[in-house]
């Protein structure tokens, strides 16, 4: 079968690679090789999402490893839906570029991002003017490895029900940048953005040069976060998720937030943060403030000893706050999905009534007698939305032919990527996925069909280790009685393209790496077939390895069109880039 663009998947091959213009019986390329061009490493390949090549030019207000495998295929798609968003200005167009050349071409995984010129916040902060101003929010501030953007996402909604005008920033967005600055539960306009964008870029445009370089990526995201919600004079208070770790994060310039929250703690980014679970709870404890009310969730007892080490270091307690009781929410669901989002939740109403009570607005809220949450507090919960986390899907371009009969190809989408969040998601989707079957006709429940095909549409960083991710996500499914029939690599869509929606991916006769996709297949074929792997007999069955995440997707359009006796569950994980990238091309 034919992809789009001409692009087929690439079936498990054999572990002797062959040549890339030989066949034989056993394995047989789809898609013709070329070694003619050759792209960088593996470890180098997630560093060009959204990577600019070149320098934009002035706004005119400005003043003046993994083993690599040797296949390498062509570039397919040259002409498909590509990363970016939607928009018909042409300043927003030129933001974006102007911010593409703020991401560094610099592996994470340095030794100099721990800390790395930390000194040059507080310079920045006085070009923009910003101490004073950040001192006056009220800010709620969360760290953690799993469930701060929940935590954060679910604080903001209870605390705008409680009639109070919200920030929130987040991050990764999904589809849009815009996405990470919230005013009131909605995205910044796009007019607002453009303009305090400007006022930001052109400040630090003009003051910075050999001796202070331009901040990085994330570094003026949160200058900007700050300015917007100091000027934005409704906002009472500021909600702001730590980007990674807490002690040298950019937004831990605010010296007294009004309360702090440290969600669920694992193994991630220990590149950067650390290679235990007490340096990493270490980092994340950097957040923490002498005299500043804490929560945090239960934790493993390590990392949990640093952070009350450190929370007595500072002369303050720690609390530990249990997950939220459902009976709490008089019935009520929450609005992210998700049993592990009861914790996130507990965690939140712990945040939100401190914020309250030291504010002083307890009087907004009516607690009742029987132990249920106020109705603020339910009403916010259950209005939270977070999108590319425990979401569900169905894909309008897929109809079908008969009456009654739900959408055959449904996606769920969860930015799982951690060994903890990856057990987390497994059980998610063998949960949803088995109501979907004994629940027919129920609006949240997308399928009905007993003949239901579980897929994975999976990748993953290559600073990440699959051999932690894919175990625990496929032992987790296989306790639960769920066995994926296939699974599929593919490069995210967004790291070929910059910020922005007329970036094109290049020409086709550039060349793309595939060597990670297919080494995550091998690990994914060792633990199906044990040594056997790829040379196993039905290995070509289990797993494809695709050249662009477009040519996956119609790939997977044509499977469930042309057989629609069998509905498709897909569920896409191991990154939240992936998750964007997929939504994007499944709404347009």
């Amino acid at each position: 079968m034919r992809a789009s663009g001409g692009a087929s998947p690439r079936p498990a091959p054999p572990k002797r690679s062959p040549s890339p213009t030989t066949t034989s019986t056993a394995t047989k390329l789809l898609v013709r090789a070329s070694s003619s061009l050759a792209m960088p490493p593996p470890r180098l390949a997630h560093l060009r999402r959204l990577l600019s090549l070149h320098s934009p030019p002035p706004h005119p207000l400005a003043p003046s490893p993994v083993r690599p495998l040797p296949l390498l295929l062509p570039r397919a798609m040259a002409g498909a839906a590509h990363a970016g968003v939607a928009t018909g200005s042409a300043e927003y167009e030129e933001v974006l570029r102007c911010l593409s050349s703020l991401i560094k071409q610099k592996v994470r995984a340095d030794t100099g991002n721990r800390g790395n010129q930390w000194e040059l916040m507080s310079k920045y902060l006085q070009i923009l003017e910003l101490e004073e101003p950040i001192a006056r929010l009220k800010v709620v501030h969360v760290a953690g490895t799993k469930g701060k953007g929940s935590t954060c996402t679910f604080a903001e909604s209870i605390l705008r029900s409680c009639g109070f005008r919200t920030g929130l920033f987040t991050s990764p967005h999904l589809i849009d940048v815009r996405e990470r600055f919230r005013l009131d539960g909605l995205d910044i306009s796009e007019e607002k953005f453009i303009m305090y964008f400007w006022w930001c870029w052109n400040k630090l445009k003009a003051k910075t040069g050999d001796d202070i370089p331009m901040p990085a990526y994330f570094r003026f995201l949160a200058l900007l976060a700050f300015k917007i919600f100091s000027d934005e004079q409704q906002v009472d208070v500021a909600v702001l998720e730590v980007g990674l770790g807490g002690k040298y994060d950019a937004t831990n310039v605010v010296k007294a937030p009004i309360v702090c929250g440290i969600s669920s703690l694992g193994y991630d980014h220990m590149e950067i943060l650390g290679n235990t679970l007490g340096e990493i709870a270490r980092e994340k404890a950097g957040i923490l403030k002498k005299g500043i009310p804490a929560y945090t969730v239960p934790q493993p007892s390590e990392a949990m000893s640093v952070l009350k080490q450190r929370a007595s270091e500072l002369g303050v307690s720690i609390r530990v706050v249990p997950p939220l009781d459902p009976r709490q929410l008089e019935d009520q669901p929450l609005g992210l999905h998700g049993e592990h989002q009861y914790v996130n939740a507990g965690l939140a109403v712990a945040l939100a009534n401190t914020w309250l009570e030291r504010q002083g607005h307890l009087d907004r809220i009516h607690v009742k007698d029987h132990g249920t949450l106020p109705d603020q507090f339910i009403k916010g919960l259950s209005i939270a939305c977070l999108h590319g986390r425990a979401q569900i899907v169905p894909d309008p371009q897929v109809k079908s032919e008969y009456k009654d009969t739900s959408c055959p190809l449904v996606f769920y989408l969860d930015g799982a990527h951690s060994p903890e969040s990856m057990e987390i998601c497994a059980k998610w989707f063998t949960h949803v996925t088995e109501k979907d079957i004994t629940q027919p006709g129920s609006l949240e429940k997308p399928h009905s069909s007993n003949n239901c095909k579980k897929i994975l549409l999976f990748n993953c960083m290559s600073v990440r280790d699959p051999q932690r991710l894919l175990p625990r996500l496929l032992d987790t499914c296989s306790q639960k009685g769920l066995h994926f029939d296939q699974a599929l690599f593919v490069p995210n869509q967004s790291q070929y393209t910059k910020l922005g929606s007329h970036a094109s991916p290049p020409s086709g006769r550039d060349q793309i790496d595939l060597s990670w996709q297919l080494s995550l297949q091998t690990v994914w074929e060792n633990l199906l077939h044990g040594e056997k792997g790829l040379n196993g007999p039905s290995s070509s069955e289990t797993s494809l390895v695709f050249e662009s995440l477009p040519s996956a997707i119609k790939w997977l359009r044509e499977t469930s069109q042309e057989n629609q006796s069998t509905s498709c569950q897909v569920l896409v994980t191991g990154s939240l880039h992936l998750v964007g990238d997929v939504l994007r091309l499944i709404k347009t």
